[in-house]
C-alpha cells in the first residue's frame, strides 16, 4: 500500500464536501417529504414512494445520463440556472441529492411511521405550534431515524461512482472524488495507490454500518 498523494487528498476533501452538502440538502428537503409519506392517505403515495426508491434499482449510468442532459445548457435545470451545471461541483451536488435520496428519506419515513401522530397531537393540545411540536417532540423521538439517515446518506454519497463520473467527470479539485480516483489509479496500473484508497473506503463503509447497527440498538424508538 502506498501513501495518499496530494490528488488523493484533494479528492477526499471534495468527497467530504459533496457528502456533507448532499446530506444537509436531503435533510431539509426530505424531512417534510418523509413525514408526508409516513402519514398521508393520498393515492399519490405509491408513486412518490416508487420515485424516491428508484435510484436503488436504476443503473447509475442511466440516472447519470438523464441528469447530465437535465443539467446541460439546453436541459431544464441548465436553462433555469442560465448556465451549464454539468461538470461543476454544484451539478455534482444536485446529482448526488437525487442518487442518495432513498438512503435519507426512507429511514426518516420509517422513524416517523413508528412515532405516529399521537405525540404531535398531544403537543397541539397543550397549545404548542406545529413547528415547535415537531422539533421539540417528534424529532427527539425519531432520533434513531435521523442518525441512520445522516450516516447512510453520507456513506452512500462517499461511495458514488457512476453518477458522479457521468455528471461531474473527474476534474481535480472540483469534481474528482475518491471513487473516480480509484478508477483512474487502476487505469494506469497504480495498484498500490488504488489499494490504499479502496482499503480506506472499505474500512469507512464497515464502520458506517457498524455505527448504524449500534445506534439502532442504543436508541430504540419509544412512543408513550
Amino acid at each position: 500500500m502506498g501513501a495518499l498523494t496530494d490528488l488523493d487528498l484533494s479528492a477526499l476533501w471534495v468527497s467530504i464536501r459533496l457528502a456533507t452538502m448532499t446530506v444537509v440538502t436531503l435533510l431539509i428537503v426530505g424531512t417534510p417529504l418523509a413525514w408526508w409519506l409516513a402519514h398521508t392517505k393520498s393515492r399519490w403515495r405509491p408513486i412518490v414512494e416508487a420515485t424516491v426508491a428508484l435510484p436503488i434499482v436504476l443503473p447509475p449510468t442511466v440516472l447519470g445520463f438523464y441528469l447530465l442532459v437535465a443539467l446541460g445548457p439546453y436541459g431544464p435545470l441548465g436553462r433555469l440556472a442560465d448556465l451549464s451545471l454539468a461538470f461543476t461541483f454544484t451539478g455534482l451536488v444536485i446529482a448526488s441529492v437525487f442518487y442518495s435520496m432513498p438512503f435519507v428519506i426512507q429511514p426518516l419515513q420509517s422513524a416517523f411511521e413508528a412515532v405516529g401522530k399521537a405525540p404531535l397531537e398531544a403537543a397541539w393540545s397543550l397549545r404548542a405550534s406545529k413547528m415547535d411540536a415537531f422539533f421539540t417532540v417528534i424529532s427527539p423521538i425519531a432520533l434513531r431515524g435521523y442518525i441512520s439517515a445522516i450516516v447512510l446518506g453520507f456513506a452512500h454519497t462517499m461511495g458514488e461512482f457512476g453518477v458522479v463520473l457521468m455528471v461531474g467527470g473527474s476534474i481535480p479539485g472540483q469534481t474528482r472524488v475518491l471513487s473516480t480516483t480509484i478508477f483512474e489509479h487502476v487505469e494506469v496500473m497504480e495498484y498500490a495507490q488504488a489499494h490504499t484508497v479502496s482499503a480506506s473506503l472499505l474500512i469507512f463503509s464497515f464502520l458506517v454500518l457498524l455505527a448504524v447497527y449500534v445506534t439502532n440498538r442504543r436508541f430504540p424508538i419509544h412512543v408513550s
